[in-house]
């Protein structure tokens, strides 16, 4: 139940996220601002389900590779709230970007490839 909650967690964030940098891009400051808000919601979801998910980790022989895992998504969160900050302010966003790539990739590497729970209830 866990990893589906956090999974779908994620998936709304990416959703909200395109969003706030798509109304960013065509001035629309004022809906940006309550769907960035709403997102800033969605993580703290995302932070409670994934300590969840880390929990079951912390006895077993893979808890260095959750931790990691952990910490490149909290990175991908601070990655994903740059860009929709730095996108409202019309700043540049480039190395944000490519931070948030690197660390998507990695979480889904991590999350479904190595760690064992992947889809499981």
């Amino acid at each position: 139940m866990n990893t589906h909650l956090h999974v779908t967690a994620w998936v709304l964030a990416i959703i909200l996220f395109i969003a706030v940098v798509i109304l960013n891009k065509s001035g629309k400051a004022k809906g940006a601002k309550i769907v960035q808000m709403i997102l800033r919601l969605d993580y703290l979801l995302i932070l409670y389900s994934g300590g969840t998910l880390l929990s079951y980790y912390f006895s077993g022989p893979q808890m260095g590779e959750a931790i990691f895992k952990a910490l490149v998504g909290i990175w991908m969160i601070f990655a994903m709230e740059m860009i929709s900050l730095k996108s409202g302010r019309e700043e540049a966003t480039k190395s944000w970007w490519i931070q948030l790539v690197i660390a998507f990739i990695l979480t889904l590497i991590l999350g479904f490839g190595r760690l064992g729970l992947g889809l499981l209830p």
